[in-house]
C-alpha cells in the first residue's frame, strides 16, 4: 500500500479455488494489516505463503466466543484488521456478520474488498435466468425441512442458488424433482479449479449422471425460476405437498391458505387430490 491503512475492519474476499483470482487490492490489504481474523489458520496460512506475506492470524469462525469477537474489535479500533473466510467472500454463508454489526455499532470503520463468490460464479455458468436470483445458503439436511424450504422458496419468481455437499447432492436433486417439478437445475462444482464443471438439465438427468460419476468437492445448485403455469399451479402444489408430509389435508389447506391468501376450500380439495 502506498499509505498506511487506517484502523478498521477490512472484509477481504479470497480465491474459491484458483489462487490467481486474488486481486491486487486484496493482496495489498492483507500485506498491510496488523492481523487477520480467519476461519482456519492452516488454510489462510497457505494463501499467505503463496503471496509471500507473514501476518498474525486470529481464529474466528462460527464457534468464536464473544471474547474473541471483542478482542478482534479492540484491535480493529486501534489498527487495521482483515477478516477472511476459507474461500470466497466473507459473510456469504460464512461467519462474520456479528463482527461487522458490532464494529459498526462501535463506530469502527468497515471496508469491503470485493472478489470471488461461488454463488455468483455458478450463476454465470448455469445458463439460467440471472436477472433476478435468490441466494439461500445450504439446504437443510433433513428431508422434511428441505422439502419445506424448497416449497417456500419455490413460489419466488427468481432463480434459486444453494450451496450443497457432494454426499447430499442426490437427495437434494430428488427433493427438487419432487417439490419443484419441471424446474431446470444446474450443478456447479470444483469452481475455478482444474476440473471445474457446470452441468445443466433436469434433476432426473443429473441424478443419473452423478450416480455414474460420483461427485467430489463443494457444489453450488442453481434452480431455474417457475414458468407462468408453475407460478400459478406447481408452487401451490409444492406448498401443499410439503404441508401434507406432517399435517392432515384440512390442516395443510389452512396453512397454505394463510401463506398464499387463496381459498381454503379449493386448497382442501386440491390437497385431497394430492394425498
Amino acid at each position: 500500500m502506498e499509505t498506511p491503512l487506517a484502523p478498521g475492519l477490512y472484509i477481504v474476499a479470497t480465491p474459491i479455488g484458483n489462487l490467481g483470482d486474488i486481486s491486487m487490492r486484496a493482496t495489498a490489504v492483507l500485506g498491510a494489516v496488523a492481523a487477520i481474523a480467519c476461519e482456519d489458520t492452516r488454510v489462510t496460512g497457505k494463501l499467505l505463503q503463496h503471496l509471500g506475506i507473514k501476518r498474525r492470524m486470529i481464529r474466528y469462525d462460527d464457534h468464536a466466543s464473544e471474547e474473541t469477537r471483542a478482542h478482534v474489535l479492540s484491535l480493529a479500533a486501534q489498527e487495521p484488521v482483515a477478516l477472511v473466510s476459507d474461500a470466497g467472500t466473507p459473510l456469504i454463508s460464512d461467519p462474520g456478520y456479528r463482527l461487522v454489526r458490532d464494529a459498526k455499532a462501535a463506530g469502527i470503520p468497515v471496508v469491503s474488498i470485493p472478489g470471488p463468490s461461488a454463488a455468483v460464479v455458478a450463476l454465470t455458468l448455469a445458463g439460467l435466468p440471472s436477472d433476478r436470483f435468490l441466494f439461500a445458503g445450504f439446504l437443510p439436511s433433513k428431508a422434511k425441512a428441505r422439502a419445506e424450504v424448497l416449497a417456500e422458496l419455490g413460489a419466488v419468481r427468481a432463480t434459486l442458488v444453494f450451496y450443497e455437499t457432494a454426499p447430499r447432492l442426490a437427495g437434494a436433486l430428488a427433493a427438487i424433482a419432487e417439490v419443484l417439478p419441471g424446474r431446470e437445475v444446474a450443478v456447479a462444482r470444483e469452481l475455478t479449479k482444474r476440473f471445474e464443471e457446470c452441468r445443466t438439465g433436469s434433476p432426473a438427468d443429473l441424478i443419473a449422471h452423478y450416480a455414474a460419476h460420483p461427485p467430489k468437492g463443494e457444489i453450488v445448485l442453481v434452480v431455474g425460476p417457475p414458468g407462468e403455469a408453475q407460478a400459478q399451479d406447481h408452487d401451490i402444489d409444492a406448498l401443499l405437498f410439503a404441508a401434507l408430509k406432517t399435517s392432515k389435508a384440512s390442516q395443510a389447506a389452512a396453512e397454505v391458505a394463510r401463506i398464499t391468501g387463496q381459498d381454503r376450500k379449493s386448497l382442501y380439495a386440491r390437497a385431497l387430490e394430492l394425498k
